[in-house]
């Protein structure tokens, strides 16, 4: 280096910072231009899933997956477009176009989002209803109402194999500039005059402290011309730079509260959904179960005429109470997701036995005729929650049709089964038909009439369908009646499940021995109340203990009746055990509980009790305990008839 001379000194000392300088200024753009094609990728990615979703909102909305199909195929043909998927609001699949790799999970999508994989990026997009305009009704300018909630989710993959190329590209082309800016530096530093080599020396190190993250750093303005400009120009750039820093860190800090926020907010609502599930579950009904005790035992006494009218009054109250806490418990486990359906192979023909036989009378009362065609075929369904959507349509046929016929039918629909409710009643208007699977709606009762229901069991009938993976159909004309279908898929024949008997007419109880065990003195005064008042001989514990204590094993109880929730942690089947135990043989049970999760359930199955959920109807508690007596007697008759 002290063998150079001035001119090559001068030449390196305005070579090197020029490099410097304008690497930083390349990467610096190369940078932006980089940020700018992935943000427009990322905003082109949006633009198409919001369409997509905007453009399936009506396909979605009624459920036509032809239509939502054909949506999806078109939208693949755009440029980059890997894979679509269609999800309810549930995030269950509706329908897809094209791969996804790897599947996403399918969960609840509430708001726009993107994730980043190895060779593509995913979008979530909600589909959001449409949102209604209100004309000039009287007021000025025109008002939006948003609907409730999105009707489901669209998930779409772009690949950014397009983008790795523009990425390469700008490289190439910046790498191809920071060659040019060498050659020109080189030339121009040959004409350049001795004293430049410490201004540019000083801007090259500010420049490079400041590409070091030191932001603050700013270059000394020496001399004039293009010496100055350019430190003014550095200096500039960095406090641009230095502001756009604090202010991203800012928006960050700002953003990352917020959503701890939010986060925290949606904690606390969740708990506060399942505290109020689990109250409402047994401590709401707990005080119903023995009200509808008491009442089922004041019914039993005579009375006269006048006390009897008030009699049969409290108790349609108290039935109408239990159903709609019923009902609402039901909105509730579902909206929550907290019933786990069981699917299964199950014969259609024994679900609709018992639909004819729980709603012939009540058919026949309002002088409609219930015809049901026997169906032999098998689907994959959850028999009860299924029943249950079946026993709610039934129920609104007959409520809402004056005169004619009710039609319980299966139908073949390719390699499904479609069970529609046909009914003759007065129709329902195009523009209703939506309407009245929302809760607490019912078109024709403003009065509110208890008579003709709550409003909540289609409702309930959209929710459980959706839950079993069942497509819901309504076809309906004003003045021709509604036929309400729903669509499930066949199987093949398994084994024929065990019909439970029929409930029979209860007998005498006189002289049976029953425990109860129950920590709550008024569940526990009422049951006692009641079976005492039919005969029983009942004697009453509040714990497992105490229970053991009364039980004598030379006179021990028939039969074994228990809350499943106890005092210290003790659970129902605690007492069955212990009691079982103490007169060495298994005892005849009941258990009873305002529990409905699944995991209480799931117990008792696996323990072979049989369980009664509260409020309990009183002539169902008859019937059980007749149930367990009759069959008591039948395996001690087989016994004698069997010995030598």
């Amino acid at each position: 280096m002290k063998r150079w001379g001035i001119r090559a000194r001068v030449v390196l000392a305005a070579v090197v910072p020029a490099i410097v300088l304008g690497a930083f200024m390349i990467a610096y753009f190369t940078h932006l231009r980089l940020t700018d094609l992935e943000q427009a990728y990322t905003d082109r990615g949006r633009a198409l899933a919001r369409q997509v979703a905007t453009a399936t909102e009506y396909a979605v909305f009624s459920n036509n997956v032809e239509d939502l199909n054909r949506l999806l195929e078109a939208a693949l043909k755009e440029e980059g477009v890997e894979g679509i998927v269609a999800l309810s609001p549930g995030g269950r699949l509706l329908t897809k176009a094209g791969n996804l790799n790897p599947t996403p999970a399918y969960l609840p999508v509430t708001s726009a989002q993107q994730e980043t994989l190895p060779t593509r990026v995913r979008f979530y997009e909600p589909i959001l209803p449409a949102r209604i305009v209100i004309g000039d009704l009287g007021f000025d300018g025109l008002t939006s109402v948003p609907t409730a909630s999105p009707l489901g989710a669209i998930i779409i993959d772009i690949s950014n194999a397009r983008l790795i190329e523009q990425r390469s590209e700008l490289l190439y082309a910046g790498a191809s500039a920071l060659i040019l800016v060498l050659l020109g530096s080189v030339a121009l530093a040959s004409r350049m005059s001795q004293g430049v080599s410490e201004p540019i020396r000083q801007v090259a190190g500010t420049v490079a402290r400041i590409g070091a993250g030191k932001l603050h750093e700013r270059v000394p303005v020496q001399g004039g011309g293009s010496l100055r400009r350019l430190g003014m120009g550095v200096n500039d750039m960095a406090e641009r730079l230095e502001y756009a820093h604090r202010e991203m860190t800012q928006k960050i800090d700002e953003a990352t509260a917020e959503l701890r926020r939010r986060t925290d907010e949606a904690e606390r609502a969740d708990v506060a959904k399942s505290r109020f599930l689990a109250a409402a579950s047994h401590d709401l009904r707990q005080p119903m179960h023995a009200l509808g005790l008491f009442i089922a035992e004041l019914a039993d006494h005579p009375h006269p005429p006048e006390t009897h009218r008030l009699v049969r009054q409290i108790q349609a109250s108290a039935d109408a109470m239990e159903n709609l806490l019923d009902s609402l418990l039901d909105i509730s486990r579902l909206d929550a997701g907290a019933l786990e359906p069981k699917i299964a192979p199950s014969p259609i023909q024994p679900i609709l036995d018992r639909i004819a036989n729980d709603f012939q009378i009540w058919a026949e009362e309002r002088g409609l005729q219930l015809r049901v065609r026997p169906c032999r075929a098998w689907v994959r369904t959850d028999p009860l929650l299924f029943e249950r959507i079946l026993s709610n349509l039934v129920s609104n046929a007959i409520r809402y049709t004056p005169s004619g016929t009710i039609l319980l039918a299966c139908r073949p629909d390719g390699r499904h089964l479609r069970l529609e409710v046909r009914d003759s009643g007065k129709g329902i208007e195009p523009d209703k038909q939506e309407v009245i699977f929302q809760e607490f709606v019912q078109l024709d009762n403003p009065e509110r009439a208890r008579t003709k229901g709550l409003g909540l069991g289609l409702a309930i009938v959209r929710r459980l369908t959706q839950l079993l993976g069942h497509h819901l159909t309504l076809r309906s004309r004003v003045g021709q009646g509604s036929v309400f279908g729903v669509r499930l898929e066949r199987c093949e024949p398994g084994v024929t499940p065990i019909s439970e008997p029929m409930v029979r007419t209860p007998g005498n109880l006189s002289g049976t021995r029953v425990l109860i065990v129950d920590d709550d003195p008024l569940a526990l005064a009422s049951l006692d109340s009641l079976l005492a008042a039919w005969g029983c001989d009942v004697t009453g514990a509040a714990s497992l203990d105490e229970a053991l204590a009364l039980t004598d094993p030379d006179l021990p109880p028939e039969v074994l009746i228990t809350d499943y929730r106890l005092q210290g942690h003790q659970t129902g089947l605690e007492v069955v055990t212990g009691v079982t135990q103490r007169i060495g043989y298994q005892v005849r049970c009941i258990l009873i509980t305002g529990d409905t999760g699944s995991d209480t359930i799931n117990k008792a199955r696996a323990a072979g009790v049989p369980m009664l959920h509260k409020p309990v109807r009183p002539a169902k508690m008859r019937a059980v305990l007749q149930r367990l007596l009759q069959t008591h007697e039948a395996d001690e008759s087989t016994a004698t008839q069997d010995s030598p």
